[in-house]
């Protein structure tokens, strides 16, 4: 048994990922100065509202140190507040300010319509079986690892 890269799955979803993430950071970077990983905290914060840093790491699937300097840097940029615990003094609960809903409210349209743009050659029917997919690959692979940590 040998390796094929262009057949194993983690290197197909890992430069599939990377082409979407690059086709669509297009709109958060260039217009906003933002990092994949500043606009992912973003995301979330606009979707979801206030969360903690480990909410954060929870949700995007990203290590606390990534997590913990794009918070930094959103903060200083006045486009994220962080604010103590009340219930974990050593944990931060993150919101966006005014200026960080103002730019997911701009960026999140832009976002959606170049995730349209990539799937533009799927059929719905095909759109939806790929979703579908990979959630049941990410289920599945996150079983694995708390089952083998």
């Amino acid at each position: 048994m040998s390796l094929t890269l262009d057949e194993f799955l983690p290197y197909r979803l890992s430069v599939a990922a990377n082409v979407v993430s690059q086709r669509i950071a297009r709109v958060y970077a260039e217009q906003y100065g933002l990092s994949t990983q500043e606009w992912r905290l973003i995301a979330v914060l606009g979707e979801d509202g206030e969360r903690t840093q480990l909410d954060l790491v929870k949700r995007t699937r990203m290590e606390k140190v990534p997590v913990s300097r794009a918070a930094r840097s959103l903060e200083e940029r006045g486009l994220v507040r962080r604010a103590t615990n009340e219930s974990d003094a050593r944990s931060r609960r993150l919101s966006l300010t005014a200026a960080g809903r103002r730019i997911y409210e701009r960026v999140a349209p832009a976002a959606l319509e170049a995730e349209a743009e990539v799937l533009a050659e799927l059929e719905p029917s095909e759109r939806a079986v790929l979703r579908s997919l990979l959630e049941r690959v990410e289920r599945t692979t996150i079983r694995a690892l708390k089952r083998n940590p």
